[in-house]
């Protein structure tokens, strides 16, 4: 079955998005490329299952990584710790978390990573309830 297995963003300065990733977002580093055209980090929640790809081109080509209509979406068990953490980490934060009519009273918060990406931060979603259990079959 087919699946989203990454999304690749390109990013101005690979070191300092790297670091906001791991160190901010609590990302892990899963495998570094180097290309002749470009340098990748491959990066990932434990246990997740899609990652993101942060790509950095260096041909020398020019290549626009600031303010780019591109969203991110983070599941976390405290989102407003999250945006305290991306806040005191000196990130932009473009909307306090907290519920919002528009979408149905659910919470959400949006801050800005290195280069302007939207980061949408959300709660994890609820454990879906196991199957019913089927009942006894007569004898």
């Amino acid at each position: 079955d087919p699946m989203l297995s990454a999304v690749g963003i390109g990013v101005s300065d690979l070191a300092k998005s790297t670091d906001f990733y791991v160190n901010v977002m609590g990302m892990e580093m899963i495998r570094s490329y180097h290309l002749d055209y470009m340098d990748e980090e491959a990066l990932g929640y434990p246990e997740a299952e899609s990652y993101i790809v942060l790509m950095h081109w260096t041909d020398g080509s020019q290549r626009a990584y600031k303010d780019l209509p591109v969203k991110l979406v983070t599941r976390t068990k405290d989102p407003k710790a999250l945006q305290e953490k991306i806040r005191a980490a000196g990130y932009e934060i473009t909307r306090e978390y907290a519920p919002s009519a528009q979408v149905g009273g659910s919470a959400v918060g949006l801050a800005k990573d290195p280069d302007g990406y939207v980061l949408e931060l959300l709660p994890l979603r609820a454990a879906a309830p196991p199957p019913a259990a089927e009942p006894p079959k007569p004898n």
